[in-house]
């Protein structure tokens, strides 16, 4: 084989294995905790399917994630913070005027997999 004859393969992931979440009251709510994490600097979030969240994933230098994903396809994610936000908007703006964007990532399935996931694990209001 040489140089040029390169092979292009699409292998998605076959498991996203989140290990912690929390669910925020308002997309306000995570805008104010994605620019506090990210010190000030500017912190984007992402939507699908009617759900705003972030996510950080395990870095795959860390030898059992690295083999994890080699092996079996599994990446994880060690937090994912999630509210619902059924109309997607390119920017959240919140009353200390910090603005955030946000990624409309529809057109990607295995996000549009784990937004659908998560709303399913919002926290039921009591009545």
């Amino acid at each position: 084989m040489d140089e040029g004859d390169v092979d292009v393969k699409f292998e998605p992931f076959k498991e996203i294995v989140i290990m912690e979440r929390n669910f925020f009251a308002t997309p306000e709510d995570i805008a104010r905790f994605a620019s506090i994490i990210a010190g000030g600097k500017t912190a984007g979030l992402y939507w699908a399917e009617g759900v705003v969240f972030l996510y950080f994933p395990l870095p795959a230098t860390t030898e059992t994630a690295a083999k994890a994903l080699v092996e079996n396809g599994r990446v994880y994610w060690t937090f994912v913070g999630y509210s619902i936000m059924p109309k997607y908007q390119p920017l959240i703006e919140t009353r200390e005027k910090i603005i955030v964007p946000v990624i409309d990532m529809s057109s990607n399935p295995m996000f549009r997999k784990v937004a659908n996931w998560l709303r399913e694990q919002k926290p039921k209001t009591s009545p």
